[in-house]
């Protein structure tokens, strides 16, 4: 198993990569974003548990690429994939890959609750958050600040550089703006998909629910997604701009999903995460 200081060099190995980027150009391209993606998500693979269960992968596949496929006018190849953890919490990671906790997919209801989290995470990417993230830092303090950013380590110190099970210490988190815009994006194009986007709020409310019922339990997932009940009632009012009949027409869950989510609940249960 890595030791904390050998996951912390391959941080700082990855923050000066992203600088040399950053230092030739201000802009980063598409081409850029994809390769950091795919250093990024090599290090998750090494990093966190995976649900490799064939039926799992092909179903979270399909319903994250019916959903990409309707929003992406980059053409980007995307990748989605269900992390074995029971901590509740999604993060998408720039270039295309999109990653679920096992924990939320668990709490989630219908199809369209976690197409609702899905497309929330695809919005994040084709409006490209992370993307002018980096591309707001400036001078030399750029290795530094992309340390800070993108690993939480100026906040809680070199043991939160290494990425935990939950998901949260790599990754960028989005101000309320960024939120609200990846909200947006996820009712559009769960419509798109013929999917209702009903689910966006739904689950927000079981979250907010759960968070009041179990303060600890949802830790991971609140500090990486600022959520009040003013993004509830913000996404019910984007969804009631559109049609009713139209909205009726949309699906809201499948059989395919709840044979999905038996399946994961059937799984053996997942690790213990690893300490710092």
């Amino acid at each position: 198993m890595q030791t904390i200081v050998s996951r912390v060099r391959a941080l700082q190995g990855l923050t000066i990569s992203l600088s040399a980027v950053l230092a030739a150009s201000c802009a980063i391209t598409q081409q850029q974003e994809v390769e950091l993606g795919a250093s990024t998500a090599a290090q998750v693979s090494a990093e966190l548990p995976l649900v490799r269960d064939a039926a799992v992968v092909n179903y979270i596949t399909t319903l994250g690429n019916q959903l990409a496929s309707v929003t992406d006018d980059r053409n980007l190849t995307w990748h989605f994939t269900v992390v074995d953890s029971k901590e509740v919490n999604a993060f998408a990671v720039l270039g295309g890959w999109v990653y679920v906790n096992r924990g939320l997919i668990e709490r989630a209801t219908s199809m369209s609750e976690l197409a609702g989290v899905l497309a929330h995470e695809i919005g994040h990417i084709t409006r490209r958050h992370s993307v002018q993230q980096m591309q707001q830092v400036q001078g030399a303090n750029v290795g530094v600040s992309l340390l800070c950013t993108l690993t939480g380590v100026c906040e809680s110190g070199a043991s939160q550089a290494a990425i935990n099970i939950g998901g949260s210490a790599l990754f960028a988190k989005f101000s309320r703006s960024d939120e609200s815009e990846a909200d947006a994006e996820a009712v559009a194009t769960t419509i798109k998909a013929g999917i209702s986007p009903n689910g966006i709020p739904s689950m927000f409310q079981l979250l907010l629910n759960e968070r009041q019922s179990n303060p600890g339990g949802l830790e991971a997932f609140f500090s990486s997604h600022p959520l009040e009940e003013s993004r509830i009632t913000a996404t019910q009012a984007r969804i009631a701009t559109y049609p009713a009949a139209q909205l009726q027409r949309l699906t809201k869950d499948t059989p395919a999903f709840q044979s999905f989510r038996r399946r994961l609940l059937a799984l053996p249960a997942s690790p213990t995460p690893k300490k710092p």
